[in-house]
């Protein structure tokens, strides 16, 4: 490596851990109460789900509350045709519930968990988007508001990630720091490597996200399980690190993905980083080993 690309590497470095120091936040910082006293722009909080009937009236139990203590104002339930009630579920405790497959339907099939992502701008009308999982177990509003929270109150903050310690289980056995394989095997040695500026992001691939609507409405969105390591990227692309934030949820607990199915979740994540990479024009056109599927800015379809 030339002198130069080894001062550009730790210039990048030293950026990353100033930028985890400004920009690192835990979710006491923005409690309901403060949300509902300080913020300055109204919030929609997204729950893509699919068969997740066992935890989906939990979630969406503490997001009403939320929006009625006047901290949030919309929470919306994209189901993917859930055969075990999971619409219903979310109806019942109080959620805006629409198929995914009934928004934007002249795009045609539903690619995934990004694509119906993507499609729930058509329905999320906050200044602020706030995406949850639907598959949490022992779901807490804190979830929603700590990540919602710096987009909402903190000046120049555009886009937060959620971070949180995930136990891995198998049966009884519990190990403290097993989950997130995909994050710690591909997604962060990858970002480590082409992006060192965000090695201090401590879960690129958590489904807890927040961003001004405006920029996701800029972002392209990839399908399926890439779309949270895609729009990482593509909102450091348009904001600079200056304009990321991330914010300790402290433990979060979800369904844990079999091998074969993390190794597709893997390679969405490496197409991912590979097509950005050849669009900067850091890797040959045509080398990305795995060709993701991305819907384009909503507002390019808005305006068409």
């Amino acid at each position: 490596m030339s002198d130069e690309r080894t001062g550009e590497r730790t210039d990048a470095i030293t950026a990353a851990g100033r930028w985890a120091d400004a920009r690192s936040y835990h979710h006491t910082d923005y409690s309901p109460e403060r949300l509902r006293a300080e913020r300055t722009a109204s919030i929609s909080v997204c729950v893509p789900a699919r068969e997740t009937a066992e935890t989906i009236g939990g979630v969406v139990s503490e997001l009403v509350a939320v929006r009625e203590l006047g901290a949030i104002d919309q929470v919306v339930v994209v189901d993917a045709a859930s055969g075990d009630g999971t619409a219903a579920v979310a109806s019942r405790a109080g959620a805006e519930v629409h198929q995914e497959a009934d928004l934007l339907a002249d795009w045609g099939p539903v690619l995934g968990k990004g694509d119906a992502m993507w499609r729930a701008l058509s329905v999320l009308h906050g200044d602020v988007v706030c995406y949850v999982d639907g598959d949490s177990q022992d779901f807490a509003r804190h979830f929603a508001t700590g990540t919602a929270g710096p987009v909402a109150c903190a000046p120049g903050v555009d886009f937060v990630k959620g971070h949180f310690r995930r136990p891995f289980r198998v049966g009884e056995v519990e190990v403290a720091d097993g989950g997130g394989r995909v994050t710690e095997l591909t997604a962060r040695p990858l970002l480590r490597l082409f992006y060192p500026e965000l090695a201090q992001v401590h879960q690129p691939l958590a489904g807890e996200v927040a961003a001004r609507r405006e920029l996701l409405m800029s972002l392209p969105y990839a399908t399926g399980y890439a779309v949270e390591t895609a729009m990482l990227l593509d909102a450091y692309r348009e904001t600079g690190l200056d304009g990321l934030a991330q914010v300790d949820l402290e433990q979060r607990q979800n369904r844990h993905q079999p091998l074969a199915a993390l190794t597709s979740m893997a390679d969405e994540v490496l197409g991912a980083v590979a097509v950005r990479l050849e669009r900067e024009g850091k890797l040959a056109p045509g080398s990305a080993p795995v060709r993701i599927i991305e819907r384009p800015p909503m507002a390019s379809v808005r305006a068409a």
